[in-house]
């Protein structure tokens, strides 16, 4: 393992826990054996030859690997793969993606290419006397995240995405990360705050990711409130009243019809 501040290249599990105070994106090249894990509230395997990419890890859990599970995996942190990724709008399609299955299945070709930008990356982490040192982490990176859009856009196919589309989808999940939709669950308000109509934010949310912009704030919404419901110290109406509901009833209501059980079945 080696760790120079904003990137890590690791060969087994736990080297960053997933509940770390500082956040790191995960990307997980699958050597030998098999992993199942939970992540967004579906469950996940993956075998010798599968590429992870997960940009919120703390929506992992219940990671099992096999005996002989090997894995090469690059930790790096959100800011600095800002920086290596791409000017492309290709990237919001590709993280909306993985979102919802983090998993690549990658051809023996696509393999040898990514351990060969894994093993790049090593090599410059580890030439600290380098005199451009963290421009030639950038390039390294930035490379690998390239191969990483085309392992994607082979897999699911690439449609033209236009800067400003990609824009307003940026600025609406940046609003839901920072956790806006505890207190507003309604397109209107996420529409108004980026000066379109409702309609058009749902016709950009739908074209780019594939879903109405709906779809994303109740998945926000409902993952924090999972995340909450799994902790026995806080009662149902404190976490009805962290999201502003009405009543702990409409809360239950709201739980039941996005998960399906009602708050006190699923904490069971």
């Amino acid at each position: 393992m080696e760790y120079r501040n904003d990137i890590i290249v690791a060969d087994r599990l736990g080297v960053v826990p997933t509940d770390s105070d500082e956040e790191y994106l995960a990307h997980l090249l699958c050597l030998n054996g098999v992993c199942r894990y939970r992540f967004n509230e579906q469950d996940f395997e993956m075998y010798a030859g599968d590429l992870s990419i997960i940009r919120k890890r703390k929506l992992v859990e219940r990671v099992e690997p096999s005996d002989d599970f090997r894995c090469k995996i690059i930790y790096a942190k959100p800011g600095f793969v800002e920086l290596c990724t791409p000017q492309s709008n290709y990237g919001m399609k590709g993280s909306l993606a993985l979102f919802l299955n983090p998993v690549m299945h990658l051809t023996p070709e696509q393999q040898i290419v990514c351990r060969r930008d894994i093993e790049r990356l090593e090599e410059r982490i580890a030439d600290t006397e380098h005199r451009f040192y963290r421009e030639t982490l950038v390039n390294a990176m930035q490379a690998a995240i390239l191969d990483f859009f085309d392992f994607h856009a082979r897999l699911y196919g690439e449609n033209d995405i236009s800067t400003q589309n990609a824009s307003i989808m940026n600025r609406f999940l940046k609003m839901l990360e920072a956790g806006t939709y505890r207190e507003h669950r309604e397109v209107t308000y996420y529409a108004d705050c980026l000066c379109v109509t409702s309609k058009y934010l749902s016709e950009v949310s739908k074209k780019v990711s594939g879903y109405a912009a709906n779809y994303w704030i109740n998945r926000y919404t409902i993952l924090d409130i999972t995340r909450l419901l799994r902790d026995k110290s806080l009662t149902f109406v404190q976490i009805s009243d962290m999201f502003g509901f009405s009543s702990p009833a409409y809360f239950s209501r709201y739980v039941q019809q996005n998960l399906g059980v009602k708050p006190s079945d699923y904490r069971e």
